[in-house]
């Protein structure tokens, strides 16, 4: 195999509406494209995140809730590279986000932190 890079990661949220705004507004990527599929009555938001990677965002009807809490098996949870966490977590906190304190990674010295989508999906924002 010749992997190059990781293209998109997908997300399925349960209010469509709350998770865009959590995403464009409180995490600023950027809108690429919307459309709505008929077919399957979901929504795909593709967003940008820094010009590099895509995040598809998506709703469907009635989605199972995410194993939360103790950890289920799969995607654990989706990390974003900050220059700047202590900046990136007052922005957080201002809009009303938990965010967990800051920490270091015992190996790499760096410090990292963890908050929640509006559906309880893990986001990391690391340090580099």
């Amino acid at each position: 195999m010749n992997l190059k890079k990781i293209h998109h990661i997908a997300v399925i949220c349960s209010n469509y509406e709350v998770s865009k705004d959590f995403y464009v507004r409180v995490l600023g990527l950027t809108p690429i494209r919307e459309v709505y599929r008929e077919e399957r009555d979901s929504y795909k938001l593709d967003l940008e995140v820094n010009g590099q990677y895509q995040i598809e965002l998506f709703s469907f009807p009635n989605p199972p809730a995410r194993v939360n809490n103790p950890e289920g098996a799969g995607l654990r949870h989706l990390a974003f590279e900050v220059d700047n966490i202590e900046v990136e977590v007052q922005h957080l906190r201002g809009v009303q986000v938990e965010v967990e304190d800051i920490r270091i990674d015992p190996w790499t010295q760096k410090k990292f932190t963890f908050f929640k989508d509006p559906d309880g999906l893990p986001i990391e924002l690391y340090e580099c």
